[in-house]
């Protein structure tokens, strides 16, 4: 027989109970994250930009400083010199720096991945972009807080005579290595680079396809056929086929 008007009608949606949340790959329901991605890339970036700024407070507390000295030979010529070993701390205080922003690199990209509904390269970007703003807010606030407790030094305006032959200074400590550009860009670069390698190898080990991000790909197990959903087929006449 053929259907009436009311009963050929398209499938019925889903009901409210019906329309879940995708499943997580523990059959936990994934809700919709509170933020856009968006949002908690520019969230990433100044988290960790912020940080960068308390790191670069923390290392001109811990930087050990550079004691120097000038002094005027018999014959009237200034030399510029080192105390003992205190050149190596040129070395050290370099090498701090390097170490807090590593610090910083591999915990925000284990943290950053804790974040799973933004989890792509989209927060990958942000990570590295924000890392590199840490290095940047993390040397620029160490420097100045540096040159602001040991102050700025001249050696050539410090007035030298025969009575005072010596002085000695105090200078703060270096944030680079050296003031070429390809040694700032190293210390700016290279945790960038260690946390996106981090959150890289965290993506890698993943099962996931969809690295358990927001949406959730649906899974199947193996051996089981996902289920088919056909709709009713009708001929001209509005019968189903092999009906009278």
């Amino acid at each position: 027989m053929s259907l009436s008007g009311e009963e050929q009608r398209a499938p019925m949606s889903l009901s409210g109970e019906e329309q879940r949340a995708p499943m997580s790959l523990s059959g936990e329901e994934q809700r919709p994250p509170r933020v856009s991605r968006g949002a908690a890339a520019g969230i990433v970036v100044l988290g960790l930009a912020v940080t960068g700024a308390v790191l670069g407070a923390v290392w001109a507390r811990l930087a050990p400083p550079v004691h120097t000295i000038v002094a005027l030979t018999r014959s009237g010529e200034r030399v510029d010199a080192y105390l003992g070993k205190e050149a190596d701390h040129l070395f050290v205080a370099a090498a701090m720096m390097i170490g807090l922003l590593t610090m910083l690199a591999v915990v925000s990209a284990v943290l950053v991945w804790q974040w799973r509904p933004h989890r792509g390269p989209v927060i990958a970007a942000a990570l590295w972009i924000g890392q590199v703003a840490a290095a940047a807010a993390a040397t620029s606030v160490g420097a100045a807080l540096a040159h602001w407790r040991y102050g700025a030094v001249d050696h050539q305006a410090i007035p030298l005579s025969q009575e005072n032959r010596i002085h000695y200074l105090t200078e703060a400590p270096p944030v680079f290595f050296g003031h070429t550009p390809l040694q700032i860009a190293a210390t700016l670069l290279l945790p960038a680079a260690l946390a996106a390698l981090v959150y890289a190898l965290l993506a890698v080990a993943t099962p996931r396809d969809d690295l358990g991000a927001w949406p959730a790909m649906e899974r199947h197990r193996l051996g089981v056929p996902a289920p088919i959903t056909t709709a009713p087929c009708f001929t001209a006449g509005g019968t189903e086929p092999g009906r009278p």
